[in-house]
């Protein structure tokens, strides 16, 4: 007994070209997944960023930030 994937193997991919892949569409878009994980990148490093800012920086220099 083979096992059949989810996949229909006879199916093929179409290429995107990079003006639909960066569009901005609203809903439950492959184009907003992307905006989506983008956004989430850039969150994070601006997070980690000034994380790794407020250690190496000395206390008294960012007291205005307080």
């Amino acid at each position: 007994m083979a096992s059949e994937s989810p996949i229909d193997s006879s199916a093929s991919a179409e290429p995107v070209s990079s003006e639909e892949l960066n569009a901005w569409r609203r809903g439950f878009t492959p184009q907003a997944e992307i905006w989506n994980g983008r956004m989430a990148m850039a969150g994070l490093i601006i997070g980690i960023s000034v994380l790794l800012l407020r250690l190496v920086m000395p206390p008294d220099s960012i007291s205005w930030l307080n």
